[in-house]
């Protein structure tokens, strides 16, 4: 039979569906994925909160210019800046044991990657707040603001919103590493996905799990956009 032949296409196109879109599989593993997306969901959002407040603090504390306090900042968001989100999860999730700090996967995965967040939201942070005119603080200072209030009440509130585009887009791209998960077991949408496959001896989970990645992040891709349009700073 020639292989250009419609017959051997057809062939060709049903062994594809099945490998990757076999209804029977997916329909069997379709729930366990369901609960993969809602713990992604759980993780991504823990991260997302705790790493921006983490990172907005360093930021905080590293504009009262305290050298010792400034130098230990540096170096530690300069560290996790520096690290691959697998080294630092594998390091916690395996090292830390041997000193009497062991944590589950989860914990390990949502410590590490919220290090990681806080560590770039803090450079953000203090780009914003360098980049405010120091007319502003003189201003503020002029109307009997003391430091604190000039901080919280006139420049953080520039110093966010010029800094809205570059963490939306740092803040999809960390979430994105809650796949790493799966390498500490944290039953998340990939490590669910690859263990059905294996179980079922089908790629057709995998494609569940990129169907619901697409679910999750395609909603967050635009709200950022939308976020960056309404929000960012326009000179």
């Amino acid at each position: 039979m020639n292989p250009a032949s419609p017959a051997a296409a057809m062939t060709n196109w049903q062994a594809f569906l099945f490998t990757f879109f076999d209804a029977k599989t997916m329909a069997t593993y379709a729930p366990k994925i369901a609960q993969g997306f809602l713990l992604t969901v759980e993780l991504a959002i823990l991260i997302v909160i705790s790493g921006l407040a983490l990172g907005l603090f360093l930021a905080v504390v590293r504009s009262f210019r305290i050298r010792p306090l400034n130098w230990l900042i540096v170096f530690a968001v300069d560290l996790f800046r520096a690290l691959p989100p697998l080294v630092i999860i594998v390091f916690f999730y395996f090292g830390l044991p041997v000193v009497g700090l062991g944590f589950e996967g989860f914990t390990t995965t949502w410590l590490a990657l919220t290090l990681v967040l806080a560590a770039f939201a803090e450079e953000i942070f203090w780009a914003g707040i360098l980049a405010v005119p120091k007319g502003q603080w003189e201003a503020a200072r002029s109307t009997g603001l003391g430091f604190l209030g000039t901080l919280g009440w006139v420049v953080l509130p520039q110093a966010i919103r010029m800094t809205i585009p570059p963490l939306t887009n740092r803040t999809i791209a960390i979430t994105k590493g809650t796949a790493l998960g799966s390498v500490v077991a944290v039953a998340e949408i990939l490590s669910t996905a690859q263990s059905a496959m294996a179980e079922s001896a089908n790629p057709s989970p995998l494609t569940l799990g990129a169907i619901a990645y697409i679910i999750l992040f395609v909603p967050v891709v635009i709200a950022g956009r939308w976020i960056e349009t309404r929000f960012a700073w326009k000179r």
